[in-house]
């Protein structure tokens, strides 16, 4: 049982992707779903049909931009960077994720959220 993975959560692998771009600057597509699995204790188990539509995605609303250019193995690779855009989306998501999870908090405590 701990061996198991678990999916990434809906919603939420937009602001993995742009926290790890913010933490760690431009990173291709392998690196930036390792990143998320090393980060996560390997908890989270990221598939490229869940990773690429997300980065297209991401691209398309300019969070981020990208360039092809050459992996530490020298193989042809199209690096992703945070852009401004990115940066506000980021920050914005981060507070929303906050406040959710301080919502859900309060019908998890054993006081019903009762102050």
């Amino acid at each position: 049982m701990g061996d198991e993975k678990t999916d990434v959560w809906q919603g939420t692998l937009a602001l993995m992707v742009l926290k790890t771009l913010e933490t760690l600057g431009p990173l291709h597509g392998y690196g930036i779903a390792r990143r998320i699995e090393q980060t996560s204790g390997q908890l989270l188990c990221l598939n490229y049909g869940t990773l690429y539509p997300a980065l297209l995605k991401l691209e398309q609303e300019g969070a981020i931009a990208s360039e092809w250019g050459a992996s530490e193995n020298n193989r042809k690779a199209k690096f992703y960077k945070l852009t401004r855009n990115g940066r506000k989306q980021l920050a914005k998501e981060a507070q929303n994720w906050e406040q959710t999870t301080a919502i859900l908090a309060r019908f998890l405590t054993p006081t019903g959220g009762q102050a």
